[in-house]
């Protein structure tokens, strides 16, 4: 079959809530990719940062592999030898005491929010069903009814009322706003470290350890997002390290699973975990054997072969690149490890849609979020080679724009 095939049955049987580039893949490798007509092209998106590790990394696949053979599933009626030691790492690797397995970051996000109400109930003497958790504009948590709730996007929210109540929104990046949000009934405030999804927005410095400080000081919850900035995406393991401060409740996700499978988790200390008593919380295929084996070797992979380390330095080398491109069209790159946007100087009806896809066309796979700014996610397994591969083809894109 043909691409244009792939793309009508796409069309005609699959809901329509993606409007994905025209590329239909068929095989992946490292940081490359290609469609079903043999045509390659490099991967700068990572599947929104899932792919950390690159495509198919091969002990990813072979603890995948060795996993089937033994067992792949067996609900948490029953305890499995896979899920113990791999929790264990994830903890010792994050920092907390505790973690609850589940599969997708929206499911880690309300895994988080039903703790931190729970918290709030029953040890900050918060009246039930009073609770109010802080959140900020331009935020993506997920797509799940309570989730887009908060959400500032009319695309993501429109249409899907009535709406979960108890959430309060405060502009990103302002301290100010947050400290005045507070009331008695604040549970805490759910961040996102960088904000992805709205355009790479990156904090100024120390704006985690001020979020920090009113939290500690006013016995409130920090719970930080880091499904798409977690596992070395920005330089460090977690990009609230960035800021030498913890969370109280911290969601993970995407580049868990090295690209493999559904791996998400939510975790804090043991005594807010202690909230989740036995049936209270739950996910069939949450923290199942196969699972557990495919994030522990994703965890491996992370560490052994330095990729906070490799995300620094090819960050920095892929900006400079971009830095050196001649356009005025370039309104601006913010960037922290290799988690790149880069904004266009835009009409108002305008998008870089057109420029992602002549992109494309060129061999470079790259996706628009928030219209104007174009994101460069490569996996962090990527070489300098690989990247002035792909600068040679944006620089001739960009400039052409």
């Amino acid at each position: 079959m043909k691409a244009n095939e792939y793309r009508e049955l796409d069309e005609k049987y699959g809901a329509h809530n993606y409007h994905p580039l025209p590329v239909v893949l068929s095989k992946a490798k490292g940081v490359w990719v290609w469609d079903v007509e043999g045509n390659k092209y490099i991967d700068m998106l990572s599947s929104y940062s899932a792919i950390n590790q690159g495509h198919l990394h091969p002990k990813i696949v072979a603890a995948a592999i060795e996993q089937l053979t033994r067992i792949s599933l067996s609900s948490r009626a029953f305890s499995n030898d896979r899920m113990g030691p791999y929790l264990k790492k994830l903890c010792e690797i994050s920092g907390m005491e505790m973690a609850l397995p589940m599969n997708t970051g929206a499911e880690a996000v309300e895994t988080a929010l039903k703790l931190a109400r729970r918290w709030a109930y029953q040890k900050m003497g918060v009246p039930e069903n009073k609770g109010e958790l802080i959140v900020c504009e331009n935020n993506f948590h997920g797509r799940t009814t309570t989730i887009i709730s908060f959400s500032s996007d009319p695309g993501s929210k429109k249409g899907f009322g009535p709406y979960t109540p108890g959430f309060v929104t405060i502009p990103y990046n302002d301290i100010k706003s947050f400290e005045n949000a507070i009331t008695p009934n604040t549970i805490g405030i759910m961040v996102e470290p960088i904000q992805g999804e709205a355009g790479i927005n990156v904090p100024s410095p120390g704006y985690l350890k001020e979020l920090r400080r009113i939290c500690t000081e006013k016995g409130i919850l920090l719970i930080i997002d880091e499904i798409q900035t977690g596992f070395a995406r920005t330089g460090k393991m977690f990009a609230f390290e960035h800021d030498g401060i913890k969370p109280d409740i911290l969601c993970v996700g995407k580049a868990l699973g090295g690209g493999l499978y559904p791996v998400s988790a939510a975790l804090s200390s043991r005594e807010i975990m202690s909230m989740f008593t036995p049936g209270s919380h739950g996910s069939t295929f949450g923290g199942n054997p196969l699972a557990c084996a495919i994030a522990e070797a994703a965890l491996d992979v992370l560490i052994e072969e330095k990729l906070t380390k490799r995300s620094t330095e090819m960050g920095e080398y892929f900006v400079k690149k971009l830095k050196e491109v001649k356009t005025p069209k370039i309104k601006e790159i913010r960037a922290r490890g290799l988690l790149i946007g880069v904004e266009f100087h835009l009409g108002a009806k305008e998008t870089v849609r057109p420029i992602c896809e002549k992109l494309m066309q060129n061999g470079v796979l790259a996706k628009d979020t928030h219209e104007k700014t174009i994101r460069f996610a490569p996996p962090l397994t990527i070489t300098t080679d690989e990247i002035d591969w792909a600068m040679e083809r944006i620089k001739k894109v960009f400039e052409e724009y």
